[in-house]
């Protein structure tokens, strides 16, 4: 635990010297653009006089030329010059558009870097609370034990409840009352036959997502959820449901992405859609599978609610629309969306994998800086899967 607290706050620190390297390079990309941008105007002014000039020259008569007393040599002479010049300025005008692109682009390049590494950072500081949540109970243990490892097993041995104190004890949900642990097994074990996905799993995803709920604490769909891909199906979700948009609770935005997650197993509303029965009208299906409208076009609707596509509905047999915010359909939603992340295959490596993907998404499932929520699944599903296995001796 000491360690992992170290590597936690040597990542912070990293992430903070790096952002503070790329806030320095991002200035100094900025400096160049400006000193360009002046550069330009520059230049530009002095063709603007050299156009003048020529302007006043072509607007000479012979004539005006000779009574000048130039030579007709030296004024074509001249005029050869000009027209150089004015070249070699339409050249560097080129050159520098270029380079000031170019720069606004490593600019920009950079900016989402540094907002990747922020996002990464806060990541990190989720982490650092889970383990110093670990470390608090640690030291609860050594101060009863003195380190001694014959004492820490008397006290396991002591800690050990029976089936009646198990079933009773409260299970925590997010965004919704604590249940019995009683209840939240039977749900699980329902929604795990039918998915195959193993019960303390479930549970271990819906008490990960609840902490990092307790963290956060929670938000509005006005200021919290994206705004243009979940907003406007939220808004649909909760009209289906005839639920006040205003009096839902979601998730507060987080320091790595948007917020705006719905009920116990935290959907935000566009990965809802293809679990509750939600249909774009122009497309056809819920997630633009063959791309025939940009993102914010197909997020924009309209959207209606399909019975036969809600997967909730269809498995459960339910009468009326899943319900985010409804533990029943909270605790089935968990399991199917694990299920399709390939929970179902059983091994420790499938599961961890799947929890990651349910985190993070499947792209950033491999990034090691999700890894604490793949680890703080597993670590409460072995909790529970122990009271499971005391409760199956009962």
């Amino acid at each position: 635990l000491d360690a992992k607290i170290e590597k936690a706050q040597l990542g912070i620190r990293a992430r903070n010297i790096a952002i503070e390297q790329l806030s320095d390079t991002i200035i100094g990309k900025g400096n160049t653009i400006e000193s360009l941008t002046e550069r330009l105007e520059r230049e530009r002014e002095a063709m603007a006089q050299l156009l003048r000039k020529t302007n006043e020259i072509d607007d000479l008569s012979v004539v005006e030329i000779i009574l000048s007393n130039k030579n007709l040599s030296d004024f074509f002479e001249e005029l050869d010059d000009f027209q150089a010049v004015k070249i070699a300025l339409q050249g560097s005008f080129d050159e520098i558009e270029e380079t000031k692109e170019a720069v606004a682009a490593e600019k920009a390049l950079l900016e989402s870097k540094r907002i990747e590494e922020v996002e990464l950072r806060s990541l990190q500081e989720l982490e650092k609370d889970q383990v110093e949540q670990q470390e608090s109970e640690k030291q609860r243990i050594l101060n009863i034990t003195k380190g001694e490892e014959a004492e820490y097993q008397d006290l396991l041995k002591q800690s050990e409840r029976t089936a009646a104190e198990i079933r009773a004890e409260l299970f925590a949900l997010r965004d919704s009352r604590a249940i019995p642990f009683g209840t939240a097994l039977e749900l699980a074990t329902r929604a795990g036959n039918i998915t195959k996905v193993r019960p303390a799993l479930i549970l271990g995803v819906l008490t990960q997502e609840t902490k990092l709920g307790e963290n956060l604490g929670t938000g509005s769909y006005l200021t919290d959820m994206h705004p243009t891909r979940d907003k406007p199906l939220y808004l649909v979700i909760t009209q289906n449901l005839g639920l006040n948009p205003s009096d839902m609770p979601v998730s507060r935005k987080p320091g790595y992405g948007w917020g705006g997650a719905m009920g116990p197993g935290q959907f935000i509303p566009s990965t809802w859609a293809c679990y509750g029965g939600y249909i774009n009208t122009v497309t056809g299906d819920c997630n633009n599978s063959q791309r025939n409208l940009g993102w914010d076009a197909f997020w924009a609707g309209p959207w209606v609610y399909d019975a036969s596509k809600d997967r909730l509905r269809v498995i459960s047999g339910k009468s009326s629309p899943s319900n985010p915010w409804d533990n029943q359909d909270a605790f089935l939603a968990t399991a199917v969306l694990m299920k399709d992340n390939g929970a179902d295959r059983g091994s420790r490596n499938a599961e961890r994998l799947a929890a990651l993907r349910y985190f993070a998404g499947w792209n950033n499932a491999n990034n090691p800086s999700y890894a604490f929520y793949g680890d703080g699944v597993m670590g409460h599903a072995d909790y529970y899967q122990r009271q499971i296995d005391i409760l199956g001796q009962n």
